[in-house]
Order: C-alpha cells, then sequence, then structure tokens
C-alpha cells in the first residue's frame, strides 16, 4: 500500500511510494510520446525538404526538448522543488549531455546499418530510446528532484 504524505511546500497530499513512482513514469511517457511525434515529425519534415539529416536532428531534437521541458515541469514532476535558474540550468546542462548521445548515436546507427527503407526510422528510434533512458533518470534524480 502507498504511504500518503503532505508535500510541506506546496500542501499537496501525494504519494511516496512505488505507485508514486509508477505513476510519475507513467507521466513521462506520455509526455515523451508527444515530445517524440514533435521530435519525428520535425525530422521526416526537415529531411523531406532537403536538409541535411545531422542538421535536421539537431532541428528536430531542440523542439522536441523544448517541448519536453515545459510539459515535464507541468505534467510530470509536479512535485519538484522550483528552484528557478538552477532548475532550468540543470535541465539545459542535461539536455546538452543527451543532444550530443541523442544526434551521435543517431548518426552511429546511420553508418553501421545497412541501406533498407526505414534505416532512417530505425536509427531515430535507437537514439530516441537511450536518450530517454538517460532523461527519465537524471531528470528525475537532479533537475525536478523533490
Amino acid at each position: 500500500m502507498a504511504e500518503v504524505s503532505e508535500n510541506p511546500r506546496t500542501g499537496v497530499v501525494g504519494e511516496n511510494s512505488r505507485a508514486g513512482l509508477l505513476s510519475q513514469l507513467l507521466r513521462f511517457v506520455l509526455v515523451g510520446g508527444f515530445c517524440a511525434v514533435v521530435d519525428y515529425g520535425t525530422y521526416q519534415l526537415l529531411l523531406h525538404l532537403g536538409l541535411w539529416v545531422h542538421l535536421a536532428k539537431a532541428l528536430s531534437f531542440i523542439l522536441g526538448t523544448t517541448t519536453a521541458y515545459f510539459l515535464n515541469k507541468r505534467f510530470t514532476f509536479t512535485d519538484a522543488a522550483d528552484r528557478g535558474v538552477g532548475q532550468a540550468g540543470g535541465f539545459v546542462l542535461l539536455y546538452t549531455v543527451t543532444f550530443f548521445v541523442n544526434v551521435g548515436t543517431n548518426a552511429l546507427m546511420l553508418a553501421v546499418l545497412p541501406e533498407f527503407d526505414f534505416r532512417y526510422a530505425v536509427a531515430w528510434v535507437i537514439a530516441q530510446g537511450l536518450g530517454t533512458a538517460i532523461n527519465f533518470v537524471l531528470l528525475r534524480t537532479v533537475v525536478f528532484r523533490s
């Protein structure tokens, strides 16, 4: 059974157990799914417009990431202490690292995957999956910690 307690900062009653973690993870996945649609849709649009693949990936990542920050702050990590500029700075630092992991993984996958119809999509999914795993752990434990 989940423990319930009141957040002294907000006065909001919330869960402090595995159920709370699972609820937060579910919200993270839903927000992430929406942001992935933003990222991938932008990526495909920019590729269709003839933009260089790595620049298209970089720009789509930035747009998806910006969307993720605001939605995660509002809906996922609602019990996080608001640390203002420090919190935003931590987010920027985390996503700067994730940016290089994501774009680098995408480039690596494009270099090693054989030519086939969904090669760009597969590379994007692998890069996105790695970045998402890193982000959840560090957003929860560092950027949006309680």
